[in-house]
């Protein structure tokens, strides 16, 4: 299989419980990150004004954005590429003759395969551990998303309950493979933790 785009190492998949807010967020990822944005309740103007925003932000730290939802729609909206859930794995083609970056999510064997098919730049794997945004949920663990990531055959990324140490750890593990990692709570608590200390330093003595 041909990897049309490297991918970013570490990555933001924003969600609307967020308080801090995905632009936010933004300003305060490593250089060479990349975000996923979601946000699928706003109406089209006001994803489309989210996104403006948030390219603003990724144009000056080298952050890559990709769009959830279509080829069409990420390429005239100025997205750097798409995440292309499955029900529209058929849009694969479009995403690659308009040079999109192009994303899948993959959580079990069937959708692995339908994201090698497509020929994606990277599979989205979920979820590695337990997390809050499935509660209750059954989670993957190290063994059974390794046989996942080599089953798509792409650049494959550790979603679900994932922080900087547990990407270090699940690097470990998965000998052969080179993961990417992508969090949302991670993010936004380190964004509060920044602020916190920003106010402490603040504040005069």
């Amino acid at each position: 299989m041909v990897r049309r785009h490297p991918l970013p190492p570490q990555w933001l998949f924003s969600d609307e419980r967020l308080t801090v807010g995905v632009v936010g967020l933004a300003a305060m990822l490593p250089p060479g990150s990349g975000i996923v944005l979601r946000h699928d309740s706003l109406g089209p103007g006001a994803r489309w004004r989210l996104l403006r925003r948030l390219m603003r932000v990724a144009r000056t730290r080298g952050l890559t954005v990709l769009l959830a939802g279509t080829p069409e729609i990420a390429r005239r909206w100025g997205a750097d590429g798409v995440h292309l859930r499955q029900h529209d794995a058929r849009r694969a083609a479009q995403a690659i003759r308009l040079g999109l970056v192009m994303t899948m999510p993959v959580h079990d064997a069937q959708e692995a395969r339908r994201a090698r098919r497509a020929n994606a730049d990277g599979a989205f794997i979920s979820p590695l551990n337990a997390t809050r945004s499935h509660p209750g949920g059954a989670s993957l663990g190290s063994a059974a998303w390794l046989r996942l990531a080599r089953l798509s055959g792409m650049q494959s990324i550790a979603l679900g309950g994932m922080t900087a140490e547990r990407a270090r750890q699940h690097k470990r593990q998965t000998s052969g493979i080179n993961p990417g990692w992508a969090a949302i709570d991670a993010w936004e608590k380190a964004a509060t933790k920044r602020r916190m200390r920003q106010k402490r330093n603040a504040v005069p003595t």
